[in-house]
């Protein structure tokens, strides 16, 4: 039996904005980033772990929101923090 998200009825924002400038945090301090994710519960913009601040976690951590997915063009991946699981959105 493989694990599932039992979150998925949380997520609020399934779809990513037209545009996206980048991580929130990294722009106001002039930080970088590698890829980008997008909660899920508030619509935050936040930077991946493997870029150097970790902005999505850390978002996911203060504020309990559990499922990020990835804002990167073609991929279309969620991602539960509480769960630690990764799935895709159900056709």
């Amino acid at each position: 039996m493989s694990a599932a998200c039992t979150h998925t009825g949380q997520i609020e924002f399934g779809e990513l904005p037209a545009q996206i400038a980048g991580c929130e945090d990294c722009l106001e301090i002039g930080a970088r980033w590698v890829h980008l994710r997008m909660c899920t519960t508030c619509g935050k913009i936040g930077c991946c772990d493997s870029s150097p601040n970790k902005h999505a976690t850390k978002h996911a951590r203060e504020t309990d929101h559990p499922i990020v997915r990835s804002a990167e063009p073609g991929e279309d991946w969620f991602w539960c923090y509480v769960d630690e699981v990764m799935f895709e959105r159900a056709a």
